[in-house]
């Protein structure tokens, strides 16, 4: 009969990761842990390279390098945009101020026509 594979829980990983980062040897963390020191490295790594979404398990994938390229170019293409509609915007700006000095401000209301009487 073969040996079968252990499983750990995200929570369990976090925990000897973070007992880790705040210090403790290396082999004193496997031995409290009950794992490998390679395990621990590879832990570490995984952690370092990714906290917002380490050790997903149960079926959830991480992030694919295609899916943070594609967010992005998403993030940059806004930003342009974004650029884009200050600078309209600012053109818009300096439009009125001329106008304004020249004593033909822009009306942000539409003018009602003017009622003529009808003659009888």
């Amino acid at each position: 009969m073969g040996l079968s594979r252990r499983r750990f829980t995200k929570e369990f990983k976090l925990d000897a990761v973070q007992r880790l980062e705040l210090g403790a040897r290396l082999t004193e963390v496997a031995r409290a842990f009950e794992v490998s020191p390679s395990v621990l490295h590879r832990w570490r790594r995984e952690f370092r390279q990714g906290p917002g979404n380490v050790f997903p398990g149960q079926g959830k994938r991480r992030w694919e390098e295609g899916q943070r390229a594609q967010l992005e170019r998403k993030i940059g293409q806004q930003a342009l945009e974004i650029d884009f509609l200050k600078g309209c915007l600012q053109r818009i700006e300096e439009q009125r101020k001329l106008q304004a000095l020249n004593g033909n401000p822009l009306s942000t209301h539409r003018s009602k026509p003017k009622r003529t009487e009808r003659k009888a």
